[in-house]
């Protein structure tokens, strides 16, 4: 008998800066937007076509938001792996709405950074290019959170 598989796997560039909010505990949460992009010749006009999704990405895994908060800015191109969650909340009309996302937490989560550049955080909005050994070794470490 198959099982059941709630995973997500995307490579994309974050559409605008991240968004680092505390609970009231204290723990952080992250939030980028991830825009993919598909692109095609249409075959009747000759004509680039490009469709480009935007997706929501929600990261409660410690090591992870400290990734996103030292090195992902707007246009960052990343590697995300999650498990997609839908949550049902109230508007300010007592409406409920949906709304679905892609989560990063526990084991089966995963972040790379596919940039040659690292950017500082988001106070900062200088960058700098690392050598290509620290890319390499950056890009091969997992930064899966344990807890």
């Amino acid at each position: 008998m198959v099982g059941n598989l709630n995973k997500v796997q995307l490579i994309g560039n974050v559409g605008k800066e991240p968004e680092i909010r505390t609970t009231q505990d204290g723990k952080e949460i992250a939030n980028i937007i991830l825009a993919t992009s598909d692109s095609w010749r249409d075959k009747a006009t000759k004509e680039r076509k490009e469709k480009t999704e935007w997706h929501r990405i929600v990261i409660f895994s410690d090591g992870l938001i400290k990734i996103i908060k030292n090195y992902v800015a707007k246009g960052t191109k990343l590697y995300v792996e999650g498990s997609l969650q839908t949550r049902k909340w109230l508007d300010s009309n007592k409406q409920e709405k949906y709304t679905t996302e892609i989560v990063l937490q526990g084991f089966s989560s995963n972040l790379f950074v596919l940039d040659n550049k690292a950017h500082t955080s988001s106070s900062d909005a200088t960058s700098h290019r690392r050598d290509e050994s620290e890319n390499i070794d950056f890009l091969e470490t997992e930064f899966d959170d344990k807890t």
